[in-house]
């Protein structure tokens, strides 16, 4: 089919349907999209949890769990070694299908009795803390992360080791405070760079060590504010900047931050390897259309946050899926369509929490199972020929290839992966179609405000992790851990003034500003480039790749 322009039916802004979008949605039996790709990612990342860490009892024992899963939502919770075990029968839900309703209404109806677990993530120790973590040790308040060791208010973090607040970072060690930094080791306050070692607010450098408020650099040592100096007089002058002073920290994160946007070099996108490819943050890929944070893709169209992924459309969270459409953390899959919260499944539709399934229509809670309907078991011939029933059914109804709907997600948009994304207010987020979550913060004696913080770590006793601290920003209290102070001693680093799930999105942000493509010339050659820096960031040096090349590499 030809090119086709649209009308959003929840923006009400026009979008193009291309080609080989046609083709993609045809070959997998999927209508054409009505929302525009904004308004998608928007829908599935609502469906996605970023919500508060909270104590409270496995419905099937009563032990104690720790999870981000809101009190409102209708579902049991089991702890996550008991969702997993014997204890319970996912099958004892089934139930027929009545071909007078709505199929996706039968299936909320299905979701909201049937347990689901208290959190992702397997093979951890001393993590209970933290969600969507995997294989890894003392993580704590994390989320989205593997194969860690004593990491703290992370987020999207593989391969690190001992480090605090960090975020959409790998292979990291001793490090605090960075976003978008590889394989590095005691760096500080930094945002995108690669093989750097003992240095502090660096933008875009690679291979440096012993460098201090600087940007482009490559290959370099003992610089501040991208002037060389010795080794002695390097040291010597970093003194001067009192980096155990949180006034002067805060200081030098605004006068950095005016580097980037004034003096630094900015490569129209940020990604390494992309074969084909449109979107932003995107490494190894190849043939990949509209996508943003993913890696070793192939052949794919609309992904946020993909890895190992081939031809898979309208999908986040897609762990190494193949032949797969609009799926929220559907992972390790092959051709399934409409799942949340999946891993290991084949062959299936419509799933929410089912792992190692095939051949299975509509089902919640589901494991090693085949050939189940709304958790119901049928032989095959049975299976197939209700499946082409209910297709048939969803069709004519106007529902095949629709998500379910915004009201069963887990939270509310504002405590879901979009907020963090694509940040709406109340009303908005009510008009979009989605839930507002309203929260309750529990009241705390001996609390002390954020603000009346010492200004230094020497400062601090041993009697602040006996005590709650108030967010000014978002009214909500925190702690600080004996470990987690032993950490700022030792890196001279000055306590946090504010609630840790603000640090994550307050680092975060920037991202949420190139993820939109802009039309613009670079600031070189003035030829017409499409970069991902919103207007909003004020960057003044926006590059095209030779040019960008050029200037720093």
């Amino acid at each position: 089919m030809d090119q086709k322009t649209c009308k959003c039916q929840s923006c009400k802004q026009n979008f193009t349907i291309e080609p080989d979008d046609f083709e993609f949605y045809q070959k997998i039996d999927l209508p054409s999209p009505t929302m525009c790709p904004v308004c998608r990612f928007k829908y599935l990342l609502a469906f996605w949890v970023f919500g508060r860490f909270r104590i409270t009892k496995s419905a099937l024992s009563g032990k104690t769990i720790i999870t981000v899963i809101p009190e409102s939502a209708p579902f049991p919770i089991y702890e996550r070694s008991e969702f997993v075990s014997d204890a319970w029968d996912p099958l004892t839900y089934g139930r027929d299908y009545d071909s007078t309703r709505s199929f996706i209404e039968q299936l909320v109806e299905l979701q909201s009795v049937v347990p689901h677990p208290h959190q992702c993530g397997i093979k951890n120790t001393n993590s209970e803390w933290a969600d969507d973590v995997w294989e890894s040790k003392d993580a704590y308040l994390t989320r989205s992360a593997l194969y860690l060791d004593s990491v703290s208010y992370g987020y999207r973090v593989i391969n690190c080791k001992n480090c605090i607040d960090i975020t959409y970072s790998f292979d990291l060690e001793r490090s605090y405070d960075c976003l978008f930094c590889f394989k590095s080791y005691n760096l500080n306050y930094s945002f995108n760079c690669r093989d750097c070692m003992d240095s502090y607010f660096l933008y875009d450098c690679r291979n440096c060590q012993n460098c201090f408020m600087s940007w482009n650099l490559r290959n370099q040592k003992y610089c501040i504010l991208n002037q060389q100096y010795s080794k002695e007089d390097y040291f010597e002058k970093i003194k001067e900047y009192n980096l155990d002073s949180r006034s002067s920290i805060e200081a030098l994160k605004k006068e950095m931050w005016q580097h980037i946007q004034k003096d630094a070099v900015n490569r129209q996108d940020y990604n390494l390897q992309a074969v084909q490819s449109t979107g932003n943050f995107l490494t190894n890929d190849k043939n990949c259309h509209v996508c943003y944070f993913t890696e070793e893709s192939e052949n794919c169209r609309y992904i946020f946050r993909g890895f190992k992924s081939k031809e898979t459309i309208d999908s986040v969270g897609a762990l190494e899926c193949e032949k797969s459409a609009l799926g929220i953390q559907d992972q390790v899959s092959y051709n399934n369509l409409c799942n949340l919260y999946t891993t290991n499944c084949r062959y299936s539709a419509y799933l929410d929490n089912c792992e190692e399934t095939e051949y299975c229509f509509g089902c919640v809670g589901l494991r090693k199972q085949k050939y189940c309907i709304l958790n119901k078991q049928y032989s095959k011939e049975e299976y197939e020929g209700l499946v082409e029933k209910i297709k048939k059914d969803m069709k004519e109804r106007g529902e095949w290839g629709k998500l379910l709907p915004l009201s069963a997600a887990y939270c509310g948009y504002n405590l879901s992966l979009a907020q963090m994304m694509y940040p709406m207010t109340k009303d908005e987020v009510v008009e979009f179609g989605a839930k507002w979550e309203e929260t309750v913060e529990p009241k705390y004696e001996n609390i002390i405000n954020g603000d009346d913080l010492p200004d230094t770590i020497g400062k601090v006793s041993d009697d602040i992790t006996k005590q709650r601290i108030l967010c000014p920003e978002t009214k909500l209290s925190y702690n600080i851990t004996k470990e987690e102070l032993a950490f700022y001693r030792e890196h001279n680093i000055p306590l946090p003034r504010r609630h840790f799930d603000w640090r994550t999105l307050d680092r975060f942000k920037p991202f949420s500003l190139m993820i939109t493509p802009q039309k613009g010339t670079c600031y070189y050659c003035k030829k017409e480039i499409e970069h991902y820096y919103s207007p909003e960031l004020g960057f003044q040096k926006i590059a095209c790749l030779e040019c960008y090349q050029r200037e720093v590499a």
